[in-house]
């Protein structure tokens, strides 16, 4: 049996105040005064105090991401060929400072500068042939885990589908409970449920083993915590989730997710579903699959309150759904985590419309 060998974030920091430190990682990176460091920054934060204390130095330049929309293999190639036009040199480094499409966008930005092509000719496995320049993930929201993973999704032309390979992950992650301070109640569930759904799907999954089961059970056990406990200042539940969020990412990294997200893939690639709510709108048909997972991913709704759409497939066409669902099919790892090698013959396109037609 041959075991894959897998990468981890090498250098991270971690602490309220910590993006204060950012300087100070940036300046042996630095390649040369020609040589930029590029921040994807959250166009939320425009104008912002967090913007503020960027440490730009000489030619460094901000690009303002609108992270509405879920990211593209087209908006990839577009700052790409952006920094090629402006920049004479390489830049020294793209630093992403916001949520999961922020951090999925500098990891694809930092592979496409030194990768010929589309990034849609990379989605799938392992398909990158040289190391991205230098990239810092710096997130702002917990729970997608991007900071911490080998992947970066992106919906491409023909599917959604992540560039997983081992340059994928960031050199350097900037965990600072405070720049996620003010988030949204109903983006600041979605997201972290995103986190949840990670540890049940890595726990209960054909693939688990020791690592990703260790990893696993504390991010379960944070999130627990911070939606089903009792009140905790602010300032912990932020540090708490934040760690969840870097744990549950570990865990898929070692293992795999599951039907919730083999499904939401299909909803974000058709409808543009927004992957945290499109997780929790999958999620909450899923007690076939995961019944204690359900069970408790309810309470969590009812405790804080918050609603998950309903109806969103109502209406759509036979095209439409069968768009939706070759696009999760083609979700083979999940499938076979969620399920095992002979998944098929119980997932049938005939099996996904009866689900989706629920949601």
């Amino acid at each position: 049996m041959k075991f894959k060998n897998f990468p981890m974030v090498p250098r991270v920091i971690f602490g309220r105040g910590s993006f204060d430190q950012l300087e100070e990682i940036l300046a042996p990176k630095r390649d040369s005064e020609k040589a930029p460091f590029i921040f994807l920054l959250d166009d939320v934060f425009k104008g912002s105090p967090l913007e503020q204390r960027i440490p730009l130095y000489g030619k460094d330049s901000i690009l303002y991401i609108n992270s509405l929309a879920e990211p593209k293999t087209s908006q990839v190639d577009a700052i790409r060929d952006r920094i090629r036009h402006d920049f004479e040199t390489l830049p020294s480094g793209i630093i992403g400072i916001g949520g999961g499409t922020v951090m999925d966008l500098a990891k694809a930005v930092a592979l496409m500068l030194t990768n010929e092509g589309s990034s849609a000719d990379y989605q799938g496995w392992d398909l990158v042939k040289h190391r991205a320049v230098f990239h810092v993930g710096i997130p702002t929201i917990s729970g997608t885990g991007a900071e911490v993973s080998r992947t970066t999704v992106l919906t491409g032309p023909e599917k959604k589908l992540g560039i997983n390979s081992d340059f994928t992950t960031f050199d350097q992650v900037v965990l600072d409970p405070d720049l996620t301070a003010g988030v949204p109640l109903d983006q600041w569930f979605y997201t972290g449920m995103d986190c949840y759904i990670h540890c049940v799907e890595s726990l209960t999954g054909t693939y688990l083993n020791a690592f990703s089961q260790s990893y696993g059970e504390k991010a379960q056990e944070l999130c627990n915590e911070v939606f089903l406990g009792n009140s905790l200042p602010d300032e912990d539940l932020r540090g708490k989730l934040m760690m969840a969020s870097w744990h549950g990412g570990m865990s898929i990294a070692y293992s795999q997710v599951g039907v919730a997200h083999a499904m939401s893939y299909g909803l974000s690639y058709l409808l543009g579903t927004r992957h945290g709510i499109g997780n929790c709108i999958v999620f909450n048909q899923l007690e076939e699959f995961y019944p204690e997972g359900v069970k408790h991913f309810r309470k969590m709704v009812d405790k804080h309150g918050v609603e998950i759409p309903r109806g969103i497939c109502e209406g759509l066409g036979d095209d439409d759904l069968d768009t939706i669902i070759n696009v999760s099919l083609g979700m083979v790892p999940l499938w076979e985590n969620a399920l095992g090698k002979d998944w098929q013959h119980v997932i049938t396109p005939q099996k996904l419309r009866g689900m989706y037609e629920k949601m």
